[in-house]
């Protein structure tokens, strides 16, 4: 009588859907079984160990996360090839196309370099965390081989490391490209989750910005007076609009009898489309403000002298309807601007500052006069007041050091305080305001 193969004590017999192991031709221990897949459907997948025991755990660890309902990840290809379908096919219907040209450039120049070549599927957190260490201590002018460019050579080709370091903004900027394409990622099950989420980069520390003090703000005004776009550095100074929100502005924009503008578009130069108007910002950034009284008669008389330009250019008068223009009715090149704004400065004798930091000159004068931050925030287009109250958090510290004292020389002045007793029919006291 012989015995049945089922009762053969050598086999072992796996319950069904627990997979099949076994010992290949080459030594090693091969695990398969079947997984859910992206588009709820079942994939067989293989797994490999030294040991039965180690081929069988990889494929326990598979079963289980699939009987979760986390499909395996379908992705095959590279870090690299994943970005640039992400640049490609994504992110340049989402993005407005100077951010897309940035986001291109952090691509190429470091997450390429740094991660290009892992595989998509088996990228880790620790392999994102030692990138970011290498790239925050690695000199650019080495990693990017700038140095060989230069007509003469001070750094790595001279023999002298500058130590030209990404700054925390950068790093900061970089790290969060790499995560929205690995959250698209997840959102296409070519991945089960964002690594990069995982890791963290540190808050960076904001630009500092030295605004225009009152007396620099005037005297500033004063200087440009006669200049021919002294309603838009007035606009820009009074309201804090952005440069490219006054550069896109439009007469069909204004209504100078209620004393209003609507803000709706900005003027931006793209690699390709040259000087294009382009929607705001942000949601938030189009929004409608009030203008000052001195803004709507500097805005009449600018208009007046856009008619006398454009009886001067005749035919070759452009038409956009801009209300600030070049001579011949064309845009005006953001960066024309900033060199015309500079030139301005050093007439005047004031310190050298951006053209934006007219804008935070704008928001940081409101709060000293003791202006609401949810009016700031209104008025300069920001998303959400938190970004408001972030950026000028160092004038609310002025300002509360400013409380302190005056409460400090309340207590020491003797003559401040009276002896008469406060039986509740005396009107409050009145806060001081702090100019």
């Amino acid at each position: 009588m012989t015995t049945p193969r089922d009762a053969t004590p050598s086999r072992r017999v796996r319950a069904n859907g627990d997979g099949t192991v076994y010992q290949r031709k080459d030594g090693r221990w091969e695990a398969a079984g079947y997984v859910l897949a992206p588009g709820n459907t079942r994939k067989r997948i293989r797994v490999y160990g030294t040991t039965r025991k180690d081929a069988l755990a990889k494929l326990t660890e598979k079963i289980a996360t699939s009987n979760r309902g986390v499909p395996i990840p379908s992705a095959q290809g590279s870090v690299s090839a994943y970005l640039t379908y992400w640049l490609e096919a994504v992110a340049v219907h989402q993005l407005r196309e100077n951010t897309h040209t940035r986001y291109t450039a952090c691509v190429s120049q470091y997450l390429v370099p740094g991660l290009g070549k892992k595989k998509l599927a088996k990228l880790t957190a620790k392999d994102v965390r030692t990138w970011l260490n290498q790239v925050r201590t690695t000199c650019q002018c080495c990693a990017r081989s700038i140095d060989a460019g230069r007509d003469q050579p001070r750094c790595c080709a001279a023999g002298a490391c500058c130590s030209k370091r990404l700054s925390p903004l950068t790093l900061a900027y970089t790290h969060s490209v790499l995560k929205s394409a690995l959250e698209h990622a997840v959102r296409e099950e070519e991945i089960t989750r964002n690594v990069a989420r995982n890791v963290r980069t540190g808050t960076p520390r904001p630009r500092r910005f030295e605004p225009l003090t009152a007396d620099e703000a005037r005297q500033f005004l004063a200087a440009v007076r006669n200049d021919r776009l002294f309603a838009l550095y007035e606009l820009a100074l009074r309201t804090g609009l952005r440069k490219g929100e006054l550069l896109g502005l439009q007469w069909e924009d204004l209504d100078l009898q209620t004393g209003t503008a609507s803000i709706r578009r900005t003027l931006q130069r793209t690699q390709t489309g040259g000087l294009t108007a382009l929607p705001t910002k942000t949601r938030a950034s189009e929004r409608r403000i009030a203008l000052p009284s001195e803004c709507i008669h500097s805005l009449k008389e600018h208009r007046e002298a856009q008619e006398r330009e454009r009886e001067v250019a005749a035919d070759g008068w452009r038409d956009n309807g801009l209300v600030f223009s070049t001579p011949a009715g064309g845009p005006i090149d953001p960066a024309n601007l900033n060199r015309s704004f500079r030139a301005l400065l050093n007439r005047a004798g004031l310190r050298c500052i951006r053209f934006h930091d007219l804008r935070h000159s704008t928001a940081t004068l409101l709060i000293e006069q003791g202006v609401e931050l949810v009016v700031i925030k209104e008025l300069l287009g920001h998303a959400h007041i938190g970004v408001t109250a972030t950026v000028y958090a160092h004038v609310r510290l002025r300002l509360q050091r400013d409380a302190i004292d005056l409460l400090g020389r309340t207590l020491h002045n003797p003559a401040v305080t009276t002896n008469q007793p406060d039986d509740g029919d005396n009107p409050a006291p009145c806060a001081l305001p702090i100019r």
